[in-house]
């Protein structure tokens, strides 16, 4: 039984529990994608199907993940066998857990108000945009919010996070960004800027059919 209901694997060289964070990533891309479908749809078509049936699958995946085991948590399956032949990146259970606790907590408030009392308000809509943001910087930049909050609240300091991030080091030379390379960054801001501003109302006509396949505009 304490080998189903276990939280992290037991890893030589490692003295606490870990995680691949590889699979965890590809997991949290394949949640971000669903959400973020179900959610397009609710702005496009004001259909909440889809994101109802999708807070029910986040909300199983990771309560599976806590009060089992991450193993047995479909998303980190499907993310395990796409990252099978990569190297495994390990990382520190314990703050994963408490990452997931607080989907928990975002999830359940979710469910509770767009599933069971059936309804919609800004309550929804920031909890789906945090959760959005949450899984787009596990999956995008393998930055986990989760675990950087569980550094603040507890005094005892995170153990093998993603990158090394925890470990106190200098950066090297690729790492470091010049103050031309943020100005470069700010010149390309304003362009998309004066962009927006010059071409907004060419932008946003409409585009005729070139080929005339649709029958419904004819090229002048």
């Amino acid at each position: 039984m304490s080998k189903i209901f276990k939280f992290g694997e037991d890893v030589a060289g490692y003295d606490i529990p870990v995680l691949n964070e590889r699979e965890i990533r590809a997991a949290s891309g394949i949640l971000f994608l669903m959400m973020f479908i179900s959610i397009m749809v609710v702005i496009l078509t004001n259909n909440f199907l889809l994101l109802k049936y999708a807070v029910i699958i986040f909300l199983t995946d990771i309560l599976i993940r806590v009060l089992v085991s991450p193993r047995f948590a479909p998303s980190l399956i499907i993310g395990r066998l796409i990252v099978r032949n990569q190297v495994p990146e390990y990382v520190g259970a314990q703050q994963k857990k408490f990452a997931w606790v607080i989907g928990i907590v975002l999830a359940v408030v979710m469910f509770a108000l767009q599933v069971v009392v059936n309804s919609y308000s800004p309550i929804t809509g920031i909890i789906c945009l945090i959760c959005l943001i949450f899984l787009f910087f596990e999956t995008a930049f393998g930055i986990c919010i989760g675990c950087k909050m569980y550094s603040l609240i507890y005094k005892e300091k995170a153990q093998y996070c993603p990158g090394e991030v925890c470990e106190v080091k200098d950066k090297q030379d690729i790492q470091k960004t010049s103050k031309f390379q943020v100005l470069i960054v700010l010149g390309f801001v304003a362009y998309i800027f004066v962009a927006v501003t010059l071409f907004q109302e060419n932008f946003s006509v409409p585009p005729y059919d070139l080929l005339g396949i649709d029958g419904t505009h004819e090229v002048k």
